[in-house]
């Protein structure tokens, strides 16, 4: 692990100490060094490039039941007195109903980070463009395509003033395209995040240049060969869904909910409530015996992946909902203690000027027991989903709709080569979670993204996944 300039940590010792001397009942500080450049090309050719450092500290401090944050980005010891003395003026003089209190207090102390083999610090710009050629050339044939390439490295020291005393550094190689084809039907777009985590070895590792060349042309595919087919509105069908799809639905449909600041409306009009709120942990049935969703950061090679959250707890996994019941939401120090369990280490920030909030990792539906063939081999009329197009859900986090990209007619327990044209999955949350029967055994994360929430927003990777899922009885839209 690069370690990190010390007159950052030293700052961010004091930063605690003054907070204390003011009278803080908890201080916390968090010094940040976050490097990140970037390429972007539009059909191939290269519109922009650029490096962007960023270093600064946030400090939370507790006075009186309440929560306040500050944050600066020169490392000088004048300008962090002035800015937690303003914070704690402001704090100090808060009304509110309900006191912040954090629970049992959290010390410890740790070194962890991503491991890799080559840093992305290390890489050149040339490697870099070299990549992002190889990368364009697998989009020959689009109509319009987008690349950006943006690689990552984030150092992090945690500092409290209840003794943790966390270093952290985690790399991500953040890339992202969007790809148009036109085809025999009219044109056809996907958003696709090739986000990986950990050194640049994970581009061979992954075999990133493959993958991109067998999304174009599935995509290609699509907008040439998929029709509309009439009789599947006609009744209810069977749905088969792959892993991306069921990482959307993941994380949409149960890790969004499962957040306790939107469960207690902290969140209300910022990023959405959540229909847990009606509903009791332990007993609500929201889905079928079959349906269980865990969420865990501790998954390595994974945008998601950390051993402590950024209130210094130690990371484990979360199920979510277990067999169809309501399990646990996900918590931070504060809402942990308001639900009367305590944190699950939930919190996350994703720079020194954003305070650490409630987020999700690495979200998932447990694998099943069944094959993929068998998921299929009982559908007599129904569509297997391999990909999505777009998706929307209300700010509860209940009624939801799911189009798909990637889609193929299912007819007598076979999957015909009869692609679909954009089906649609629209129904509620629980009605989509009970509809499910069967999960296959193919546990796949290969749906990373960047989860925004929280007002200023914060853009935090995550990556979702799980087996493919089977559905019964859904009614399907914009097929016909």
């Amino acid at each position: 692990m690069v370690s990190l300039v010390k007159d950052g940590k030293d700052l961010a010792d004091y930063c605690v100490e003054y907070g204390r001397r003011l009278g803080a009942t908890y201080v916390e500080a968090r010094y940040v060094r976050d490097t990140t450049r970037g390429l972007a090309y539009r059909n191939g050719q290269p519109v922009s490039g650029g490096f962007s450092p960023s270093t600064g500290i946030g400090v939370r401090i507790l006075v009186d039941g309440n929560m306040g944050f500050a944050s600066f980005d020169r490392l000088e010891k004048k300008l962090a007195e002035e800015s937690i003395s303003v914070v704690h003026k402001m704090t100090k003089t808060a009304k509110r109903k309900t006191p912040i209190d954090l629970g049992e207090p959290v010390a410890n102390r740790a070194k962890w980070d991503m491991k890799v083999k080559d840093s992305l610090r290390d890489i050149d710009i040339e490697s870099l463009m070299e990549l992002s050629d190889s990368v364009n050339k697998q989009m020959d044939g689009l109509v319009a395509f987008t690349f950006t390439i943006n690689p990552k490295v984030m150092d992090k020291y945690l500092v409290t003033s209840e003794g943790t005393q966390i270093e952290s550094q985690q790399s991500y190689i953040l890339m992202y395209s969007i790809l148009t084809a036109k085809g025999n039907g009219g044109s056809e777009q996907r958003y696709l995040d090739l986000t990986l985590a950990g050194g640049w070895e994970r581009i061979k590792e992954t075999n990133l240049i493959d993958r991109v060349l067998d999304e174009v042309e599935r995509l290609k595919k699509t907008a040439t060969n998929a029709v509309k087919i009439e009789e599947l509105l006609n009744q209810p069908v069977d749905m088969v869904v792959g892993p991306e799809v069921a990482g959307i639905i993941a994380h949409e449909n149960v890790g969004h909910p499962s957040e306790g600041d939107r469960i207690m409306g902290r969140e209300g009009a910022q990023a959405g409530e959540s229909f847990w709120r009606d509903l009791k942990i332990g007993e609500s049935r929201v889905g079928s015996d079959v349906v269980s969703i865990g969420e865990d950061p501790t998954i390595p090679n994974t945008s998601g992946y950390y051993l402590y959250d950024d209130e210094g707890v130690k990371a484990r996994k979360r199920v979510l909902i277990k067999n169809g019941i309501l399990h646990e939401p996900l918590l931070n120090r504060e809402f942990g203690t308001r639900f009367g369990s305590g944190s699950n280490a939930a919190a996350r920030s994703v720079a020194y000027n954003r305070e650490p909030i409630i987020r999700m990792a690495n979200t998932y539906f447990e694998a099943g027991d069944h094959t993929f063939d068998e998921l299929i081999e009982d559908v007599k009329l129904g569509v297997y989903m391999r990909s999505f197009k777009e998706w929307n859900i209300d700010d509860r986090r209940y009624q939801s709709k799911y189009s798909g990209s990637e889609a193929y007619l299912i007819k007598n327990g076979e999957i015909t080569d009869t692609m679909v044209k954009r089906p649609v999955m629209e129904t509620t949350s629980i009605g989509l979670l009970s509809a499910i029967d069967a999960v296959s055994k193919n546990l796949g994360f290969d749906f990373p993204g960047t989860c925004g929430k929280g007002d200023p927003s914060q853009g935090c990777p995550v990556y979702a996944g799980g087996g493919e899922l089977r559905f019964r009885k859904i009614r399907l839209g914009g097929v016909g």
